[in-house]
C-alpha cells in the first residue's frame, strides 16, 4: 500500500511538473509568435530599405539568440531563476528581430530586380508567356506576362521577371460578345489616347499559357497617392509585378505574334474556359458577372453599380473569393464530408476506426477549400485563408489542447511568414480580428478528442496564463466544427456569431472603409447561407452541367432584388470621417468587451470605448483661413477647398472607362474619409479630364450646387442643373472671399474651344490668395492681364498651373501678374503630353516659383495659415515599395 501511495504521489508530482512546464512553454510560444508579427510590422514601416547585408546580420544574430533562449529555457522560465518575464521578453525581442531581418532580406531581394529607369518609355521587343487568365474590358485586355527575353534596338536587356501589360482597342469585346465591360487602369491614370488610333481594332484572343512575341513600352509601378486611398503600388508588390505597360501595335511596330499554344497553365486555361462558358450560357451580363466572380474569382466581371449595392448592404465579402467565403465553403464541405464518412461506417466500419468522421470532414473540407481557392485564381487573400485554415486543422488534429491565443497567433505567423505585406491589407485584419473575436467570445480551446492512452501530462489541459474561465467539459467550437447536433441550435449559434462579428468589427470597418452598413446584419443573415449553400454550389456545378448556371442565375437575381431593396434606403449605410489609429484600437477593444462572456459591469466598459471612432471629427481650418487639397488623379484636375464650415470641389478628374473614373476611385473615398459634405461643385470646363468624376461626386453629394461652363445640352444637366460661372460672381464663407474671374457672359455666345471657357476661381482671406485656373490658355491669360482691375486680383501665393503645364499656357505676363510662391501641376506620370513641358518649367524657374508635380508629390495640401509649405502625401506616407519618380522629370 505504501508503495502504491508513493507511486501515485510521484505520478501526481510528475503530472503537476509537466503541466507547469507546458504552461511556461505556452508563454514562451506566445512571446515568440507575438514578437514575430510585431517585428514584421515594424519592418513594413520603413521608408527606405537598409543594405541587404544588414538584414542578413540581424537574422543571423536573432537565430543565435533564440537558440540560447531555448537552451536556457529551464532556467529562464522558472521562478528559481528570479525573473521569468526576462525570458519572455528575450524571446519576444529576438523573434521580432528575426522577423524584421527575414522580411528585409525578402524585400531587398525583390527590389533588386526592379525595372531600370532608363528603359521606361522605350520600345522593347519581348518574348514570354501569359501566366494568368487575361482580363477583358471595354478598352482592351490586360494580362500578366512572364518575360523570357527582351531586346532594345537589337541589344539584349534585363527586365523584371513578370510584367503587367495592356493590349488596348477602341471598344469592348468580352468572351466573343459585344458586351463592353470596364477594366479600369489599375493605377488610376488615363492611358495615352493615341493608343486607340494606332492599335488594331480587334486584338487576337489571348489565353493563359500561350507564348507571345510583342513590342511593349514599360514604366515603373506607379499609382495615385492620396490620403486613405488604395495603395496600388503595394498591390503590385504583393503580386510580384515590377513593371507595367502596354503592347505596341501601330503601323510602324512589329505586329504581336503568337509563338506557341501550350498547356503550361492548365488551371488558368480552365478558369478562362469556364468564364467564357458562363457568359455564353447566361445572357444577363449582370448575373453572369456575379457567377464568374464566385466560380473563377473574376471580380472585374461585377458591374460597379452592383458593387455599390453590395457595399451598402455589407455583403461585398461574399461576392469575391474572400477569406470568409473560402472559410464558409470549407465549413460546409467539412459538414457534408463528415456526414458521408459517418454513413460509410455502415458499410465499412473500419473507416471510422481508422479515421474519425470529424477528422475526415476537417481534412476533406480543407482540401476542397484549397482546390476552390486554386481554381478561383489563388489570389493573396485566398492564400492567406488556406494557410490559416491549415494551421487550425493541424493543431486541432494534433491530439493536444491548445488555448485560442496560441492558435490565433500561430495562424497569423504562418500567413506573415509567407506574405509579410499582408499586414498592410484590410482583409488580413478583418479576417483575423473576426476569428479572434469568435475565439474570445466563446473562450474556445482548439483540441481533438482525448486519447485514453495519453500520459498525465498530455491529459493536463494547457491553460492561458492564470487559468481564467476554465471549463473542462466545454464542447468543441471552431470553423470546421461538427459538434452542432440540431438545425435550431446551429441557426442560433450562427446568428450569435454573426452578431458578435458585426458588433466587434464595426469600429475596424469604419477605420478601414469609413463606412458601415446598418442593414448588414440582416442582409448577411440571408446572404451568407443563400450564397454559401445555394448560389455557390449551383454555380460550381455548372462547370460540369451547364444548365445549373441558369438556376444559379435565378438564385442570384432573387438575392439582388432583396439587396437592392435594402440599399434603396438612405440610412442603409453610414459614413464617418476617418479616425486615427488609436480610436480604432479603442473601438475594437470596446466591441470585443461587449461580446465577451464577462460580468455586465465589465462589458459596459466597451460602450465609451466605441464612442471615439463613432464621433470623431477631423480638424477644419479656423475662421478666416482656408486650405486646398489637390488630389492625385493622374492626368486631370481635382481639388478640394475647405473653410471653417464650408467645402468646395473644383473639377473632378478624368474618366478612365465606362465604369471607372476619378470620382468613384479617388474623390468619393477621399470626401468620405474627410467627413465632407460639399456646398458647391465647380467644373472649370467640359473636357473629360476635368468632369470625368462628376457623376460619382454628384451622386454622393445630393446637396451640392453645380456651377460650370458646360453647354446647356450637356448630359450632366440630366443629373443636376448647372449654373453658369461668370466673371464677377462673388461669395464669402467664414471670412474667406471667393470670386470668379473668367469667363465673361459674352464668351458663352461665341464658339470658343472648351479650354477657353475655363472657370477661373480666386480664393482669398485678405492675407493669402489662391488662384485656380483650369485649362486657361495664352489668349485668355493675356486678356486677364490686360485688364488693370483683374490684373491686380491675379496676384496669388498658390497657383493651379494652367492646362497642367502645357506650352499653350503659363505665359510670361501672366506669371508676372500672379507671382505665386507655389504652382501645382496636376498631371499623370509619364503622360503622353509630357506635361508640364520643359519650356514652361523654365519660365517658372526663372521667376523662382516652386513647381509641385502630382507624380512626385501625390496629393498636395496647401494651407493659408502655413503658406510657406506644401505637404506631399507621397513623402508623408512613403514606404520602401513606393515608387519615387525623378523630381526633374
Amino acid at each position: 500500500m505504501y508503495l502504491a501511495l508513493g507511486r501515485q504521489k510521484r505520478e501526481f508530482v510528475g503530472d503537476k511538473f509537466l503541466s507547469l512546464l507546458h504552461r511556461r512553454l505556452v508563454r514562451l510560444l506566445v512571446g515568440l509568435l507575438l514578437g514575430f508579427v510585431v517585428g514584421a510590422a515594424v519592418q513594413l514601416q520603413q521608408r527606405a530599405l537598409f543594405e541587404s547585408l544588414t538584414y542578413a546580420v540581424l537574422t543571423g544574430a536573432a537565430l543565435i539568440g533564440l537558440g540560447l533562449v531555448l537552451w536556457l529555457f529551464p532556467w529562464l522560465f522558472t521562478r528559481q531563476f528570479g525573473r521569468p518575464w526576462l525570458g519572455w521578453l528575450a524571446a519576444f525581442t529576438l523573434s521580432a528581430i528575426l522577423a524584421f531581418g527575414l522580411t528585409g532580406v525578402r524585400a531587398s531581394s525583390f527590389a533588386s530586380a526592379a525595372l531600370n529607369p532608363a528603359l521606361e518609355g522605350q520600345d522593347i521587343d519581348v518574348t514570354g508567356k501569359i501566366v494568368a487568365m487575361p482580363q477583358f474590358g471595354e478598352d482592351g485586355v490586360r494580362f500578366r506576362f512572364a518575360v523570357a527575353s527582351a531586346y532594345l534596338k537589337g541589344k539584349q536587356v534585363s527586365l523584371p521577371p513578370q510584367i503587367y501589360l495592356g493590349w488596348y482597342s477602341g471598344f469592348g469585346l468580352r468572351h466573343g460578345k459585344a458586351a463592353p465591360v470596364a477594366v479600369p487602369a489599375a493605377d488610376g491614370e488615363v492611358e495615352p489616347p493615341e493608343f486607340s488610333l494606332e492599335l488594331q481594332r480587334q486584338p487576337q484572343p489571348l489565353r493563359a499559357g500561350e507564348h507571345w512575341q510583342m513590342t511593349v513600352r514599360l514604366k515603373a509601378p506607379h499609382g495615385n497617392s492620396n490620403p486613405h486611398g488604395f495603395d496600388y503600388e503595394l498591390w503590385l508588390w504583393e503580386q510580384s509585378i515590377q513593371a507595367t505597360g502596354y503592347v505596341r501595335t501601330g503601323k510602324s511596330d512589329t505586329p504581336p505574334k503568337k509563338l506557341a499554344a501550350t498547356w503550361a497553365k492548365p488551371v488558368e486555361r480552365a478558369r478562362q474556359t469556364v468564364r467564357e462558358a458562363i457568359f455564353e450560357r447566361v445572357d444577363n451580363r449582370q448575373l453572369a458577372g456575379v457567377l464568374a466572380a464566385l466560380v473563377v474569382g473574376d471580380q472585374n466581371a461585377i458591374e460597379r453599380a452592383d458593387w455599390d449595392v453590395f457595399r451598402a448592404t455589407g455583403v461585398a465579402h461574399l461576392m469575391s473569393i474572400s477569406g470568409l467565403h473560402i472559410t464558409m465553403f470549407a465549413w460546409a464541405a467539412s459538414l457534408v464530408l463528415g456526414w458521408l464518412w459517418r454513413r460509410s461506417a455502415q458499410l465499412t466500419p473500419a473507416l471510422c476506426l481508422w479515421l474519425p468522421a470529424s477528422s475526415a470532414g476537417a481534412w476533406g473540407g480543407l482540401a476542397l477549400a484549397a482546390l476552390y481557392a486554386l481554381f478561383a485564381g489563388w489570389g493573396v487573400p485566398a492564400q492567406r485563408t488556406i494557410w490559416m485554415l491549415a494551421t487550425v486543422v493541424i493543431l486541432r488534429q494534433s491530439g493536444r489542447q491548445w488555448p485560442w491565443p496560441v492558435v490565433w497567433l500561430l495562424a497569423m505567423v504562418v500567413v506573415v511568414v509567407l506574405d509579410p505585406w499582408a499586414l498592410m491589407q484590410a482583409g488580413f485584419w478583418l479576417s483575423f480580428v473576426a476569428v479572434g473575436v469568435l475565439f474570445a467570445a466563446s473562450d474556445s480551446t482548439i483540441r481533438s478528442k482525448p486519447n485514453t492512452t495519453d500520459s498525465g501530462a498530455d491529459r493536463a489541459r494547457i491553460h492561458w496564463p492564470n487559468d481564467l474561465n476554465d471549463r473542462e467539459n466545454k464542447p468543441e467550437t471552431g470553423f470546421l466544427s461538427t459538434s452542432v447536433t440540431s438545425f435550431g441550435a446551429h441557426l442560433m449559434k450562427t446568428l450569435r456569431e454573426q452578431w458578435v462579428i458585426t458588433l466587434a468589427l464595426t469600429p475596424l470597418s469604419l477605420l478601414l472603409f469609413n463606412q458601415v452598413s446598418l442593414v448588414g446584419l440582416l442582409a448577411n443573415a440571408v446572404a451568407i447561407p443563400w450564397v454559401t449553400l445555394v448560389v455557390t454550389p449551383l454555380a460550381m456545378l455548372g462547370a460540369l452541367w451547364a444548365p445549373s448556371w441558369d438556376a444559379a442565375a435565378l438564385a442570384v437575381n432573387a438575392l439582388m432584388l432583396l439587396l437592392q431593396w435594402m440599399a434603396s434606403y438612405s440610412w442603409a449605410s453610414v459614413s464617418v470621417a476617418a479616425a486615427p489609429l488609436w480610436c480604432a484600437v479603442a473601438g475594437v477593444i470596446g466591441g470585443v468587451l461587449l461580446v465577451m462572456r464577462l460580468p455586465p459591469y465589465v462589458r459596459a466598459l466597451g460602450v465609451p470605448l466605441l464612442l471615439p471612432v463613432l464621433l470623431w471629427q477631423p480638424l477644419r481650418p479656423e475662421a478666416g483661413q482656408f486650405e486646398i487639397l489637390g488630389a492625385d488623379v493622374g492626368q486631370g484636375n481635382a481639388l478640394i477647398v475647405r473653410t471653417a464650415s464650408h467645402s468646395l470641389v473644383y473639377d473632378t478628374g478624368p474618366r478612365f472607362s465606362r465604369e471607372s473614373d476619378a470620382g468613384n476611385r479617388v474623390l468619393v473615398p477621399l470626401l468620405r474619409a474627410m467627413g465632407e459634405k460639399i456646398d458647391l461643385l465647380m467644373l472649370s470646363h467640359r473636357d473629360m479630364d476635368h468632369i470625368g468624376g462628376a457623376p460619382a461626386v454628384l451622386a454622393m453629394q445630393p446637396q451640392a450646387r453645380l456651377v460650370s461652363s458646360i453647354e446647356d445640352g450637356h448630359e450632366l444637366h440630366a443629373l443636376r442643373r448647372s449654373e453658369r460661372c461668370l466673371a464677377g460672381q462673388k461669395w464669402r464663407w467664414d471670412g474667406v472671399d471667393f470670386e470668379v474671374l473668367h469667363p465673361l457672359a459674352s464668351d458663352y455666345e461665341s464658339k470658343a474651344k472648351s479650354n477657353a471657357m475655363s472657370c477661373v476661381l480666386r480664393i482669398s482671406n485678405g492675407l493669402r490668395t489662391a488662384l485656380l485656373a483650369g485649362d486657361l490658355e495664352a489668349a485668355q491669360e493675356l486678356r486677364l492681364t490686360a485688364n488693370p482691375e483683374l490684373s491686380l486680383k491675379l496676384k496669388a501665393d498658390f497657383l493651379l498651373m494652367p492646362h497642367h503645364g502645357s506650352k499653350t499656357s503659363s505665359t510670361g505676363p501672366f506669371l508676372n501678374a500672379v507671382q505665386p510662391r507655389f504652382a501645382l501641376a496636376q498631371a499623370g506620370y509619364r503622360n503622353r503630353f509630357n506635361h508640364p513641358v520643359e519650356s514652361v518649367l523654365a519660365r517658372y524657374a526663372d521667376r523662382q516659383i516652386r513647381v509641385i508635380k502630382s507624380p512626385v508629390c501625390g496629393a498636395a495640401t496647401w494651407r493659408s495659415v502655413q503658406a510657406d509649405e506644401v505637404l506631399c502625401q507621397r513623402q508623408q506616407a512613403m514606404r520602401y515599395w513606393h515608387h519615387q519618380p525623378n523630381a526633374a522629370r
